[in-house]
């Protein structure tokens, strides 16, 4: 039985060499749909540890409130690009209340917006981030020069904190602090120079600039309100109870009765990861359904050449036939050759899908991104694995239809 299963793969590989070119072409969709596979899989995995990563940069213990009503899953309205105003400084002050928030260790309101910073004869485009004086604590960052704006300054002094490549931009080595720098003709006196921070949350963050928030919001906005708060608790376990609190005091400040009609959104770390999570699960499960599809028309390509090569090989069969092979030797033959083509694409595709993932990764981590490299033995197997079944399945026809042949009809076929 062995023997026999030995000569037959010989015999297959033999007769899959002897057509290197067709026996290529016809894999191509296995070796496709095989590398899409596993690239989507590994990129996913890498994207995945990125958002993780990122988030987990900015600490599991901060809570942040954005404007507008969303769901438990989903974001909210100003996501999608759509401009809401219902959070004011007064929330945040509502906030600093310790009797009612003692567990908030550190909040800030905030605006942002682009910029174009001048000095001198200098200019540089950027984003500027108006916020309050809390903002060190709660990203947990550290100033290199000089210091950030104080409690006081906070309140509308024109001061302001440069990100660490826009001073290397401006200034060079020179000394930054103590120069006056403008934004929309407004002069600001700088203080500080934020140390390297590198890209948090998908954003470089050596390349803004921070100033109080009253700036930000009427000198170079023009606006009243705020487009987000961000808090730090003292511990991740007392996060739920406080985006609880949180949630009354802002249905109290805005007079709303009834959740369902919030102008808010509270929101903690550990939801956002398992939001993206989910977002990033669904966008692969697509993506391997589209890779999924190359599979099926590799299968049907396989299907076509074996039932060429069955015509092809119709007096070959009738000779068999004749000198004693059975029905069930013949098909498995041709299941064999189905099933060896495709896995030879399977392994191909692999190898390929491999290559791509890790170039991508290196690619990734050179942009500054901190992306992991993942192909897991698992998904190696699952594509081979399903590979082979293609084989198989689209073999099955071409295959019986080789066993049902008539001996000698077979060798009387032109």
């Amino acid at each position: 039985m062995i023997i026999s299963w030995i000569k037959n793969i010989k015999q297959v590989y033999t007769a899959i060499l002897s057509r290197k070119a067709r026996s290529f072409l016809t894999v191509l969709g296995i070796v496709i749909g095989v590398a899409g596979v596993i690239i989507i899989l590994s990129l996913g995995a890498g994207a995945q540890s990125l958002v993780l990563s990122q988030i987990t940069k900015l600490g599991t213990n901060l809570i942040g409130v954005l404007p507008g009503k969303s769901n438990e899953t989903g974001p909210p309205a100003q996501a999608f690009g759509i401009q809401v105003t219902t959070l004011i400084q007064e929330d945040v002050v509502a906030m600093q209340d310790k009797t009612r928030f003692p567990h908030i260790t550190d909040i800030a309101g905030f605006v942002t917006g682009p910029a174009t910073i001048i000095w001198r004869n200098q200019n540089i485009d950027t984003n500027f981030v108006g916020t309050q004086a809390a903002y060190p604590k709660i990203q947990d960052v550290e100033v290199a020069e000089g210091r950030f704006f104080d409690e006081r300054e906070e309140l509308g002094s024109n001061v302001i904190v440069l990100g660490f490549d826009i001073k290397q931009e401006l200034f060079g080595e020179t000394d930054a602090i103590g120069e006056v720098v403008k934004i929309k003709n407004v002069p600001l006196q700088v203080v500080g120079v934020m140390a390297r921070q590198g890209t948090v949350a998908f954003q470089n963050q050596d390349d803004q600039v921070f100033m109080p928030l009253n700036i930000g919001q009427q000198q170079l906005l023009g606006i009243k309100y705020i487009q987000f708060i961000r808090g730090k608790v003292d511990s991740s376990d007392n996060v739920d109870s406080t985006i609880y609190e949180v949630e009354t005091i802002l249905r109290e400040r805005h007079h709303i009765s009834d959740p369902e009609n919030d102008d808010f959104s509270v929101r903690d770390l550990a939801s956002a990861v398992d939001t993206l999570s989910a977002i990033t699960d669904s966008l692969k499960l697509f993506l391997v359904v589209m890779a999924g599809i190359s599979l099926v028309v590799g299968g049907i390509g396989i299907m076509n050449i074996m039932l060429v090569t069955v015509a092809e090989r119709t007096r070959e069969i009738g000779l068999r036939k004749a000198v004693g092979a059975t029905n069930k030797q013949i098909r498995n033959q041709f299941l064999i050759e189905s099933g060896a083509l495709t896995l030879s694409g399977g392994v191909i595709g692999v190898l390929i899908g491999v290559v791509i993932s890790y170039l991508a990764a290196i690619g990734a981590r050179l942009a500054g991104f901190d992306w992991d490299f993942v192909v897991t033995p698992l998904s190696i197997i699952l594509a081979i694995g399903v590979s082979i079944l293609t084989g198989v399945v689209f073999g099955l026809y071409p295959a019986f239809k080789a066993a049902k042949l008539n001996p000698i009809e077979a060798l009387r076929y032109e």
